[in-house]
């Protein structure tokens, strides 16, 4: 079933489907922004808005985009929120936001316009995506869809050479190395992941870590760097790199690159998000179309394996001029309708646990059929107001690690010095 078919149905269902929380046609027209950056793809959004505009007939709906990575989207809504701009109406934040979000008062809380129905409405979202919302008991933003990172992996190349998928990062270490030393591909890279001093570097780090057994802090909220666990993920990473399995520039790898990388046929496995599995198949210049497999992250044993929570979530801005009209459109953007049509146009994973089994989403993505589980147990990212200066520290330390121009031990350290001030903000 190609991709047309599935934009035509998915389309087809909308506008004949009703939706409870429809606004009524507005006169004179409501003109609403919305933004969103160039990886959750706005031509989707855009096909979803158009479906909107048609059911309300006295709305407009313009989409702003910009930054090709989750910093650079947020540094340019931090300019444009600061200086309470009232353009935006809505905007899409990353899962590690709504934090900081409330703390600087840069987002309408949803609570008076939920009213009566916002526990019931909440109830329906996935555990994760519910917590991450609802910051010191207000609720701060609707989810969108939600991302876990999976393990991408050419399964043309591993089925040639008589590999199983991995299940540990040894195996995969392995494979890698035999893979490419019987293709004799210079352009072919083992092991792909986010290495430039960019948010996905945070996963980087914090995946390894937690497959070892580590948090970043203990249960009193105090950090904890200086366990066996914190260590882990450099040792893992140099490992990597003194076997040739990453490429020598991993520390300029954005988390888009890999995925250009790899769809291009240029790896064997790639650490990345879920999303991307619609773009190995779908793009007309993807060389690895039904060549990939995908599957949980490993672990440094069977049954250690963690992954990193992600996701896009929709908030309103304080300084929206139209903040009704922009609460009956997140309503609609958050809805279970709308998440099946994330899911077969774009491979986003849904918010709601019974999309995951609905046959047309599946058709689409049959490996949602296992991917539930590890959306349900993925880790979340520090939940901090201080959020971007604790990334900040994170990933620089990360990128520079990988690029060989600090040691494991001097990354620990400018890591726990910075870190642990921020760790007692709430």
């Amino acid at each position: 079933m190609n991709r047309r078919f599935f934009t035509a149905a998915s389309l087809a269902l909308a506008l004949a489907a009703g939706f409870a929380g429809e606004a009524e046609a507005q006169a004179p027209t409501t003109t609403l922004r919305i933004f969103t950056g160039g990886q959750q793809r706005p031509d989707v959004m855009r096909q979803i808005l158009d479906v909107y505009m048609q059911r309300n007939p006295g709305v407009r709906v313009d989409v702003e985009v910009g930054g090709a990575t989750s910093e650079q989207q947020q540094q340019y809504l931090n300019t444009v929120l600061a200086s309470r701009d009232p353009t935006l109406d809505v905007v899409l934040i990353d899962v590690i936001r709504p934090a900081q979000y409330a703390a600087a008062q840069w987002a309408e809380p949803l609570d008076a316009f939920l009213g009566a129905e916002r526990d019931a409405v909440m109830a329906r979202y996935l555990p994760a995506y519910r917590e991450a919302n609802i910051v010191n008991g207000r609720v701060i933003a609707l989810p969108y869809f939600a991302d876990a990172q999976f393990l991408f992996f050419r399964r043309d190349l591993l089925e040639k050479h008589g590999i199983q998928p991995p299940r540990t990062w040894d195996q995969l270490r392995e494979a890698a190395k035999t893979v490419m030393q019987r293709e004799n591909n210079p352009n072919l890279a083992g092991f792909l992941t986010a290495g430039a001093p960019i948010e996905g570097t945070v996963c980087t780090y914090m995946v390894p870590m937690w497959g070892a057994g580590g948090n970043l802090t203990n249960a009193q909220g105090q950090l904890q760097l200086n366990t066996p666990a914190a260590r882990r993920p450099f040792d893992l990473w140099a490992q990597m790199r003194a076997e040739n399995v990453t490429p020598p520039n991993i520390a300029e790898i954005v988390t888009d690159r890999a995925r250009q990388n790899f769809q291009a046929g240029n790896a064997v496995f790639n650490m990345n998000w879920a999303f991307n599995w619609q773009r190995f198949q779908g793009d007309a210049d993807s060389q690895v179309r039904d060549r990939v497999g995908v599957i949980p992250l490993p672990g440094f044993t069977p049954d250690s394996a963690a992954t990193c929570i992600g996701g896009w979530q929709l908030a309103i801005t304080a300084f929206s001029r139209n903040k009704q009209a922009a609460y009956n459109l997140i309503r609609f953007l958050s809805s279970p309708e709308v998440s099946k049509m994330q899911a077969i146009l774009a491979s986003h994973m849904p918010v709601f646990a019974e999309v995951y089994t609905d046959p047309d989403v599946l058709r689409a993505n049959p490996w949602f059929a296992q991917a539930l589980p590890v959306v349900q147990t993925a880790r979340s990212r520090p939940v901090t107001p201080a959020y971007p200066q604790v990334s900040e520290i994170i990933r620089t330390n990360m990128n520079a690690f990988l690029a060989g121009t600090r040691t494991a031990d001097q990354a620990l350290q400018d890591m726990t010095t910075r870190l642990t001030p921020l760790m007692a903000i709430r």
